[in-house]
């Protein structure tokens, strides 16, 4: 492994030299953070999740680019997708937050934020993201580089090659493209079939189950079936062994936060899902919070490591050449913005962060920055449980507020900004990774690639205030067009510790079990992830991960072999693009109000059995259509 990376040649040689940072690809970032900003902003409200936007980006960019404007310049499209990308990160960690000083305000506990707030927020938990992850870049991308995969930074990187190289590599990526967008659409555009199948068991209380989603299989096809099957060995502890435990033995009982409710009546309305909701994610909680401690003691040698040697190389750096694909900004700059903007979090009024506040959001910054880098690189971005992390943050922050003095209001809006600050903070570090992770792969300049992130979390944090606002006053928070899952979460969390009302043997419990996986030898993260996130989500996941399975264990030539797993890598690659693509076109159309209008589900009338099938058979045909372009694609060499 380790001379693999050593023997690593990106596809433009460090002393070649190709246009990258001009005005055409800061323009064209701008406008992609801004537009793909706002359009996550809103889907994120409404669904509690969001899209990545790095391979959309990538391949607006590379067709503006190379089809209009007549350019061969991989590297200029790849700092379009970086600067692109940011906005949807920035609306994300926002998007989980932010929404909870509005639903307080709509209570009459405290003032609606100013824009002034907002956006300095959004502008430093995006700035800290950026500047912690460059001293780890070395580590996370070019050390473990074959360790980490980093899915969609591998994925962007196959679909600029892609359009770069021509041949039959691009017609796999585009037919991926193809094909998930139309699945996409049938399936969240038309509504034709439902996302996921659900099957209860009878007896058991619990629930299995999968989505169908081509991007999602896709991610566990790239990270292969080793990755999968932890994530979805935690889903299945989480929705066969946890969930039929809290029923069986819940009873009658009423539990924090569902304080009118039994668990009994609560399963009976619910069904899992809404045990899932209130209980689960506290143990996934704990988990991950554990995991990341774990991770990053286990970390801390490298670590200490890349920023002995990023010190080292300050001193040196007059007399020391450094190539231009390992050039990072410098360390001092990075040093003095990081102590600037803790500075600022502390002073900066429109920020209600004590000089404590600004300690945790430098230490847990820190810390989530790396947790998130390294989990990215195993699930990708789009599965980074930014909002695990927040819960834990704002668990350990409103805790240390209400023992030093700073409760009520006051302490529940400092909780929060600083909570929104690491929220912002974990999405950015992870969406950074994996945009140097695809200009590792390109050959891009480092430097360059840092500074358009900074571009991109500036463009991106002056528009989410006025976003936040428009969504505010058109539809409101916490209401049935924006349910604001996240954020509705989090304002839970805070209310429930500063009234010690919060379920600690719940965050204990999920603690004890990630400490247990990790002593018998499971890398605890990805298990960790499978707790908290819903075990469709994983089940899909896995199924990508067993088609990997069945192509590394079939029998046939080495080389045969390296066509095959290369081939679906496209194929997959061209999925994530295409549904992303069109989960960015669907969010403008709810924004636009012409969602409805193509939803077909309620003309349909299937019963639910027939719905189920639908499902089955449109996931079918997503697995049929990687295996076309895979196993029964004829091998370029006849020979093998």
């Amino acid at each position: 492994m380790d001379s693999k990376k050593t023997d690593f040649k990106p596809y433009i040689p460090a002393e070649k030299i190709t246009p990258e940072f001009t005005i055409t690809s800061i323009i064209m970032g701008v406008i992609l953070a801004i537009v793909f900003g706002a359009a996550n902003a809103y889907l994120g409200l409404r669904v509690g999740m969001t899209v990545s936007a790095s391979i959309p980006a990538a391949v607006i960019a590379m067709g503006v680019i190379r089809v209009v404007m007549k350019k061969n310049s991989i590297l200029e499209s790849n700092i379009v997708q970086t600067i692109g990308s940011a906005g949807e990160s920035v609306a994300a960690g926002a998007i989980f937050t932010l929404p909870t000083l509005f639903l307080w305000a709509g209570e009459g506990k405290m003032d609606k934020p100013g824009l002034l707030a907002i956006t300095l927020i959004a502008l430093i938990g995006g700035l800290l993201g950026v500047f912690f992850m460059i001293p780890l870049r070395n580590a996370l991308i070019v050390k473990e580089h074959g360790i980490l995969p980093y899915p969609e930074g591998t994925a962007c990187a196959e679909v600029l090659l892609a359009g770069e190289e021509g041949g039959a590599n691009a017609s796999t990526v585009f037919a991926g493209m193809g094909f998930a967008a139309a699945f996409k659409f049938i399936i969240d555009g038309i509504k034709a079939v439902p996302g996921e199948v659900s099957l209860k068991i009878k007896g058991l209380s619990g629930e299995i189950g999968t989505q169908i989603y081509p991007a999602v299989m896709s991610v566990g096809y790239i990270c292969g079936p080793r990755i999968s099957s932890y994530m979805f060995a935690g889903g299945v502890l989480s929705w066969l062994v946890l969930i039929p435990l809290i029923v069986l033995f819940g009873g009658s009982i009423i539990m924090y936060p569902e304080a009118t409710m039994t668990i009994s009546e609560m399963f009976e309305s619910g069904g899992a899902s809404a045990i899932w909701g209130s209980y689960i994610r506290y143990i996934g909680a704990g988990a991950l919070a554990a995991g990341g401690i774990i991770s990053l003691i286990k970390s801390l040698p490298l670590i200490i490591r890349t920023f002995g040697g990023a010190l080292k190389g300050m001193k040196n750096s007059t007399d020391i050449p450094v190539e231009r694909t390992s050039k990072d900004l410098n360390m001092k700059f990075v040093l003095v913005a990081i102590a600037t903007l803790t500075i600022a979090v502390w002073l900066v009024p429109a920020i209600p962060v004590s000089f404590l506040g600004a300690v945790i959001v430098v230490v847990f910054g820190f810390f989530f920055a790396t947790v998130s880098s390294r989990m990215v690189g195993l699930v990708g971005s789009s599965n980074n449980p930014v909002s695990g992390m927040t819960i834990a943050t704002l668990l350990v922050t409103t805790l240390l507020l209400k023992f030093t003095g700073t409760d009520g209001s006051a302490g529940m809006m400092a909780a929060i900004s600083i909570g929104s600050i690491i929220c912002i903070v974990a999405a950015i570090s992870g969406d950074t990774s994996q945009d140097l992770k695809t200009g590792y792969l390109l050959g891009a300049t480092p430097k360059k690639q840092q500074i358009g992130e900074i571009i991109g979390v500036a463009a991106s944090a002056l528009a989410i205030g006025g976003t936040l606002y428009l969504l505010d006053t058109a539809w409101g928070f916490g209401s049935a067009e924006l349910a604001a899952p996240q954020a509705t979460l989090m304002k839970m969390i805070v209310e429930g510790v500063m009234n010690a009302e919060l379920p600690w043997n719940l965050v204990f419990i999920g603690a004890i079990i990630a400490v247990v996986v990790e002593i018998i030898g499971i890398p605890v993260l990805p298990f960790a992830i499978g707790i908290y996130l819903p075990v469709h989500l994983n089940a899909c996941i896995m199924v990508g991960g067993l088609v990997r399975l069945v192509f590394d264990k079939m029998k046939m030539k080495e080389e045969r072999r390296r066509e095959v797993t290369e081939n679906g890598i496209l194929f997959c690659s061209g999925m994530i693009a295409g549904e992303g693509i069109v989960g960015i076109l669907l969010a403008l159309f709810a924004v636009f109000g012409i969602d409805s209008v193509l939803d077909i589900s309620g003309k349909l009338g299937l019963s639910p059995l027939a719905s189920s099938i639908g499902s089955l058979v449109v996931f079918g045909l997503v697995i049929l259509s990687l295996l076309k372009f895979s196993i029964w694609k004829k091998s370029k060499n006849k020979d093998i």
